[in-house]
């Protein structure tokens, strides 16, 4: 009987190959065959890795890379029942940290690839019109932005992000801040009814922490079956105080309970809209940029976003939710 054997996919520019190589082989016991490696292209960031790693039934396929490394992958595997295992080696590892996942811990992550527990998670489905008419589908386990949040992706420096990590965002942050453009689009939850607003950003995420460990969805849980969606539609200056302190209170209430009971009897801000559901679209008054866990897909006109629950079977997650 032929022994089940794990697949590695993995961004060669993103960590010491060897020492992966390495780590893998330590783990790799009698009751399992040869390692299979596949080496990401830069034009699909892991898919066509992944495509071949489930040609070959891999019991496991564990992803060396990002979050878009991640993303690429997840793709092709959701719904397969195949389990992944994360080792992330990008700028914000966003999904790992929202599993409680370890960070800098070579060993541990592979260890927990070949032994650690399996859960399910949600994967979120965008089906996107391109200003041309084109149509996509892709998935997301993170966030999709549109407005600031897929400008920062897109514009931000690759080598800054590397070196600089969350403080490369910051002069985008600054430079979007100021100019404060705000646009307009006809959305609904669920099949209800249309509405209409102004908007800086649309995000509609499946973790609700931000890079910098800022968390913007409180809600937000990896495996409740939901979207949540966030809309920051600041006016002015003092829109955007009244944003950045709210952001503040969210991190501080994981750490302090009176910061929490603080939080609760704050009323809601008008700037910054949630909303919860299945089924997010909406259409918007001129393209704008979306990116999908951090990789940008260019201008839409339309974006139809939905949940798949429990699509995705992770190896080694340790907690449930978002941290």
């Amino acid at each position: 009987m032929e022994r089940p054997h794990a697949a590695v996919v993995y961004n060669p520019t993103n960590g010491p190959i060897e020492r992966l190589r390495g780590a893998v082989a330590a783990q790799v016991s009698a009751a399992w065959g040869e390692t299979r490696w596949y080496e990401t292209r830069s034009d699909d960031s892991g898919r066509s890795a992944a495509e071949q790693a489930l040609a070959h039934a891999a019991a496991v396929v564990i992803i060396a890379g990002g979050d878009g490394t991640i993303r690429a992958v997840a793709e092709v595997m959701h719904g397969t029942g195949i389990p992944v295992a994360l080792l992330p080696t990008g700028t914000g590892n966003l999904l790992a940290r929202a599993l409680g996942m370890a960070i800098n811990d070579l060993e541990a992550c592979i260890a927990a690839a070949f032994s650690g527990d399996t859960r399910s998670v949600d994967v979120g489905v965008a089906e996107l019109d391109g200003e041309t008419g084109e149509r996509s589908t892709h998935v997301f386990l993170v966030m999709a932005g549109i407005g600031l949040d897929a400008e920062m992706a897109q514009k931000t420096n690759a080598l800054a992000k590397k070196h600089l990590g969350w403080l490369a965002y910051i002069t985008p942050i600054a430079r979007s801040i100021i100019a404060n453009r705000l646009f307009r689009l006809d959305y609904r939850i669920d099949h209800g009814r249309v509405r209409s607003t102004r908007a800086h950003t649309v995000i509609v995420g499946n973790c609700g922490t931000l890079t910098g460990n800022m968390l913007l969805i409180p809600r937000a849980l990896i495996d409740d079956g939901l979207l949540d969606v966030v809309m920051m539609r600041p006016n002015g200056r003092l829109g955007w105080a009244g944003i950045g302190t709210r952001l503040s209170l969210q991190g501080f209430a994981r750490r302090s309970r009176f910061t929490r009971r603080l939080l609760q009897a704050t009323p809601d801000l008008h700037a910054l809209a949630y909303v919860q559901g299945r089924q997010f679209e909406a259409r918007f008054d001129i393209p704008h940029l979306i990116q999908l866990d951090g990789d940008g897909f260019g201008h839409v006109t339309r974006a139809r976003i939905s949940v798949r629950p429990g699509a995705l079977r992770i190896r080694g997650a340790t907690v449930n939710g978002s941290p």
